[in-house]
């Protein structure tokens, strides 16, 4: 056991682009079940070795810069799936968004037409709640 944790010290880890990896990996491994390409194998298995590598890396700098890569183009698409969830589960509340800046608000439901005023930008407008 303290072999095992001499061994993972200093090492990189898991990340956001590591998920991706192995549940795009996971995805092309069910697709090559069904499909039987080898040009599939072979892309799943470069992408589990490069997450292995990722993980297992010391290179703390450039790992870092790969995930703040993938979260620039991710990010948004990741924000707007957490936000979509939320607001299926959020059964007491409305979702609005700001017409002049973009802002999230949430209101009440059931209070009829209300107006609303951003905490960002300090714009009010009305909406049925």
């Amino acid at each position: 056991m303290n072999f095992i944790q001499r061994f993972f010290y200093g090492r990189y880890g898991w990340d956001a682009l590591n998920l991706f990896l192995i549940g795009l990996s996971l995805v092309l491994y069910v697709a090559d079940i069904f499909v039987r390409a080898s040009v599939l194998y072979v892309l799943y298995t470069l992408l589990l070795i490069l997450a292995l590598f990722r993980m297992l890396s010391r290179n703390f700098a450039r790992r870092r810069a790969e995930n703040a890569k993938f979260m620039v183009v991710a990010g948004p698409v990741i924000r707007w799936v957490k936000l979509r969830r939320t607001i299926h589960r959020d059964k007491e509340h409305r979702y609005f968004k700001c017409p002049n800046c973009g802002q999230q608000l949430r209101v009440p439901r059931g209070k009829g037409k209300i107006t609303i005023t951003c905490r960002n930008c300090g714009v009010s407008f009305e909406e049925k709640t």
